[in-house]
């Protein structure tokens, strides 16, 4: 059993780029579940809005950086594609990229439903966009398990 690893320092700077990217996404993720939880009670088409920007602009800027700098680490790196950890990480990672892609569609449809409808009072796309994100943060949240633990 190994304590602790030495890698080369030119592996920090993607490393740094993975992590970062990783932490961001989860920031957002729980910030866009939260406005889209909101706007199920309070102002529907500002809040469904918000979520559509948050994702937009912050969530999958942060998924590609996530997404580099695992690819950029995994080819330095020449580990097998058989650890368990691995696996867990490309299957949320590419899963979990589908669901951001589609959410952020659902909330910017919503959005646009809500504010042509004069601010109704739900939006069937924007609880869809909201299930996937917690079920998107869910799968992240294992692979955070998986890449600190690496197991078998």
């Amino acid at each position: 059993m190994t304590v602790a690893a030495i890698r080369p320092d030119s592996w920090n700077f993607p490393l740094l780029l993975h992590v970062a990217g990783a932490m961001l996404i989860v920031g957002v993720l729980v910030t866009v579940a939260g406005l889209l939880f909101a706007a199920r009670k309070g102002d529907a088409p500002a809040l469904t809005r918000a979520s559509f920007r948050v994702m937009l602009f912050a969530g999958i800027p942060s998924y590609l950086l996530m997404r580099v700098g695992a690819e950029i680490v995994a080819s330095e790196e020449n580990v097998s594609d058989d650890s368990t950890w691995i696996g867990i990480g490309y299957i949320t990672s590419d899963l979990g990229g589908l669901f951001i892609i589609i959410a952020t569609v659902l909330a910017g449809v919503g959005s646009r439903r809500l504010s042509a409808e004069g601010g109704g009072e739900r939006s069937r796309s924007g609880a869809v966009a909201a299930g996937l994100t917690v079920v998107t943060l869910a799968a992240y949240l294992v692979a955070i398990w998986a890449m600190a633990t690496k197991p078998a």
